[in-house]
C-alpha cells in the first residue's frame, strides 16, 4: 500500500467508525418491573413500581377481573389476548392495567412491564423481535392509543401483532388504553381524496380486530363516584365530616365524575389535612 494513502484511508474509517450507529443496549431486565422504551437509543430505562394496589381502583371490578385474568394466563404461557381497554378520560384504563401487572408481578419474577410512546408505535415491529429473543416475558403498554400520524403507524401495530413470517412473539402481550373503541384519529379530515381516506379509515379501525380482549369503561355514576372517594379515603386514613358534600363540589367544579376527578380531590384532601400520598 502507498504509504501516502495510509493516513488518508485512517481518517475515512474514523469518520465511517463515527456515523456508524451505536452498538445496541444491553438490557438488564433484573433492575426493576417497570421499564419505558428509547426507540432511539434502544435502552430500557427502569421505573419504580407503580404504587397504587388493585383493590384501590372503585367501580370497576368486572373489568379488573376480565383484565387479570387474561393477564394471568400470559403470565402462566397460556392462551391469551391482546388488550384494548377503551372508554371515557378519567376511569382508569391505565391504572387499571398498571396495578394489575403489579399484582401479576408479584407472583412471576419474569413478568415485566415496558411502556412505549403513542408516538413511538412505528418502531413496534422492532420492539417485538428483541423481546422475543428475551427469557421474560413482557406486558408492553401505549397509554392514550391513536393514529394521529394517519395509516402508517396503523400499518406498523397490525406488523407487530402479527409478527410476519415468524408469527407473534409468544412473551409478549401488548395492552393499549384509549378513548376511541376504534382508535381513529381525532380529527380524520384530511383531503387526500374519498378513496384514500377510506382506505386510511379502514387500515386504522382493522387495527381493533388485532385485539382479542376489548374491555369497556363507561362513564361513573354518582353513587360509585362517592364509593371511590369513600374507598380512597379510608384506604389512607382521611375523615372529613362532609365528605360527600365536598366531593360532589369537587366533582361539579371540575365537570366530570371519574376515578380521576376522585383521586385528585383525595389529593386535595390530603394536601389539606397534612396526610402524604403515595403519588
Amino acid at each position: 500500500m502507498d504509504t501516502d494513502l495510509k493516513p488518508v484511508l485512517d481518517r475515512i474509517a474514523e469518520a465511517l467508525e463515527r456515523l456508524a450507529p451505536p452498538p445496541p443496549a444491553v438490557a438488564d431486565f433484573s433492575a426493576a418491573r417497570l421499564f419505558r422504551h428509547d426507540p432511539g437509543s434502544g435502552a430500557f430505562h427502569a421505573a419504580p413500581d407503580y404504587p397504587l394496589s388493585l383493590d384501590s381502583l372503585i367501580g370497576v371490578d368486572r373489568q379488573k377481573a376480565r383484565f387479570l385474568e387474561n393477564l394471568e394466563r400470559f403470565a402462566r404461557a397460556l392462551p391469551y389476548n391482546h388488550a384494548l381497554l377503551w372508554g371515557v378520560r378519567g376511569t382508569g384504563k391505565s391504572s387499571l392495567a398498571k396495578a394489575a401487572f403489579m399484582t401479576a408481578a408479584g407472583a412471576s419474577a419474569e413478568l415485566k412491564l415496558v411502556e412505549v410512546d403513542r408516538d413511538q408505535v412505528t418502531a413496534l415491529p422492532d420492539l417485538f423481535d428483541l423481546l422475543r429473543t428475551r427469557p421474560e416475558r413482557f406486558v408492553v403498554l401505549c397509554d392514550d392509543l391513536s393514529f394521529e400520524e394517519g395509516a402508517a403507524a396503523a400499518k406498523a401495530l397490525k406488523s407487530a401483532l402479527e409478527g410476519g413470517v415468524s408469527g407473534p412473539p409468544a412473551n409478549v402481550l401488548f395492552v393499549a388504553t384509549s378513548n376511541r373503541r376504534h382508535l381513529m384519529p381525532r380529527g380524520h379530515t384530511e383531503d387526500r381524496g374519498l378513496i384514500a381516506t377510506a382506505e386510511d379509515a379502514e387500515e386504522e379501525v382493522s387495527v381493533s380486530d388485532r385485539f382479542g380482549l376489548w374491555v369497556g369503561f363507561p362513564p361513573m355514576d354518582q353513587p360509585t363516584y362517592l364509593a371511590a372517594v369513600r374507598g380512597y379515603a379510608a384506604q389512607f386514613g382521611l375523615q372529613a365530616p362532609d365528605l360527600d358534600r365536598r366531593a360532589l363540589q369537587w366533582s361539579q367544579l371540575r365537570g366530570s365524575r371519574s376515578g380521576r376527578v376522585a383521586w385528585q380531590f383525595i389529593r386535595d384532601l390530603a394536601g389539606e389535612l397534612g396526610k402524604p400520598l403515595p403519588l
